[in-house]
């Protein structure tokens, strides 16, 4: 298996050499040739697979140049009830319950059900540690069979960053590099972080938003000079290996809403809600439906920071300045650059790298937009992909976990609310609807005290973790400044 770049660029590469590489020379982003297609001969063969092995069955379709052993070997390794809290990994929780007092019939009764998929259960309590932790066993394996080092540069909006950090802490020939926005994180996200104290991880609060972060991270990879200097290389979702790692959670997502054990019916189809900032997470259950997995919608959730939610309904996209950038209750999807949409919108233009460079380069250079409202592409985003979209709000949020905690008794986190809120709005009849969970509460006390009065379940690990010492760099939003400062750290 080969990957290309959505920019054109015209070298083609193997899995480990993208793996240590970010982004493309050309600034684009790697996609494989081709998306391999799964049929449903292949799908009863992985149904009831351990997580583990599912991992390894459908990786090993886009990694030809790990051994198929090594490669075993580092799936058995990273997803263990040890590290997940639960041999599913990924286990699915149903919503269900009585009539409200309204009337109105809970979620999940009747033919059409709704779950939540558990992917917060790893070392830092969001989805992130479901790639993430693959992501450093995978470096620290191939880093070894080369004899080399990498400095890692990132941006985080919230839980990248400690899902980063946790899983390379003590990796050797790894150092992290983690931007992050001054104060636009939880106390909890900003803990989880600035209290580590290895060597090897480095924070650095920038003056700015996570898009700043972002266009830092991405001018970096843009200076090949230095980029190779200092072996920069990226766990920002950018990064093909982290994305790839994700789509195995669709699949077991799916096999578990298809369970006729489970209540569903014998579903054919499954659709997916997800909360969606930079796209990264959304954009691996669009290589999921690719590769063939059975995926009815893949219904994409904003905050009020809306830019994808636009897009989606009118074929408009349109950045916005930092400045108008909302700091939200749900504040890991303050984005209004969406790295990995650019993945999205070079298959929807049929992987025509010229166009796709007129819309990210000159359009958006020019503009801060572009607008495919008029091309023939746009009527194929719900046609043929399968995408549909909607916002949350504040109010919708707090609203969305008190209803939940209520008739459920499950207490969920902003983000999720928010995915939750609007997968209501399109639920199928006979069509599971999946909810990708994002984070647990803890991470976001203060929303959840305002929605219940309470605070939510801390585990004990982390008792008492924003009162540890701190260890953090601020920098302004300069280039040059975080490139000085990883070269000092490097020296």
């Amino acid at each position: 298996m080969l990957y290309l770049s959505t920019r054109g660029h015209t070298d083609r590469r193997h899995f480990c050499e993208i793996l240590l590489e970010g982004l493309a020379p050309d600034g684009g982003l790697y996609l494989p040739e081709r998306y391999p297609q799964v049929d449903s001969i292949t799908l009863a063969k992985w149904r009831g697979l351990p997580y583990h092995a599912l991992a390894f069955e459908i990786l090993s379709l886009y990694i030809d140049d790990i051994p198929p052993a090594d490669l075993r070997a580092i799936c058995r390794k990273t997803y263990t009830e040890e590290v997940f809290g639960t041999p599913a990994i990924v286990p699915l929780k149903k919503l269900e319950g009585p009539s409200t007092s309204s009337g109105r019939t809970a979620a999940g009764s009747g033919q059409t059900a709704v779950y939540l998929e558990a992917l917060s259960n790893g070392p830092t309590l969001a989805f992130k540690d479901m790639a993430m932790q693959l992501l450093g066993n995978l470096f620290e394996y191939e880093l070894a069979r080369r004899g080399e080092e990498l400095n890692i540069l990132g941006a985080t909006s919230g839980d990248t960053g400690s899902a980063a950090e946790y899983a390379m802490r003590g990796k050797k020939g790894v150092r992290v590099f983690m931007t992050s926005p001054r104060g636009r994180m939880s106390p909890f996200q900003q803990a989880q972080m600035f209290s580590l104290q290895d060597a090897n991880i480095h924070n650095i609060a920038i003056e700015g938003v996570f898009d700043d972060c972002q266009d830092i991270v991405k001018a970096v990879s843009n200076d090949l000079a230095f980029k190779r200097e200092y072996r920069i290389g990226t766990v920002n979702s950018i990064n093909w290996a982290r994305l790839v790692a994700q789509v195995v959670y669709y699949f077991a997502g799916y096999f578990q809403a298809t369970d006729p054990s489970t209540g569903s019916g014998q579903a054919d189809k499954v659709s997916f809600a997800v909360p969606s900032g930079n796209f990264g997470n959304i954009c691996a259950g669009h290589v999921a439906r690719m590769m063939g997995l059975p995926i009815a919608q893949l219904v994409l959730a904003t905050n009020e920071n809306d830019v994808l939610d636009e897009f989606f309904r009118t074929g408009v996209y349109r950045v916005r300045a930092s400045a108008d950038t909302h700091e939200t209750s749900s504040p890991s999807m303050d984005i209004s650059k969406a790295s990995n949409f650019e993945r999205f919108v070079f298959d929807l233009l049929e992987r025509d790298a010229g166009k796709l460079n007129q819309l990210f380069g000159e359009a958006l250079s020019r503009d801060g937009r572009f607008d495919l409202s008029g091309d023939a592409a746009f009527e194929n985003i719900r046609t043929r992909y399968g995408f549909i979209s909607g916002k949350s709000t504040h109010g919708d949020r707090l609203a969305t976990i008190r209803d939940t905690w209520e008739r459920f008794g499950t207490m969920i986190d902003t983000h999720t609310a928010d995915g939750l809120k609007v997968a209501r709005q399109f639920v199928q009849p006979g069509v599971p609807m999946v909810v990708l969970e994002t984070a647990l509460p803890i991470k976001f006390a203060a929303t959840i005290v305002e929605a219940l009065g309470r605070e939510p379940d801390r585990p004990a690990k982390f008792a008492g973790i924003e009162a540890l010492p701190k260890r953090v760099t601020v920098l302004p939003a300069d280039v040059e400044r975080v490139k000085a400062f990883v070269a000092a750290q490097c020296g």
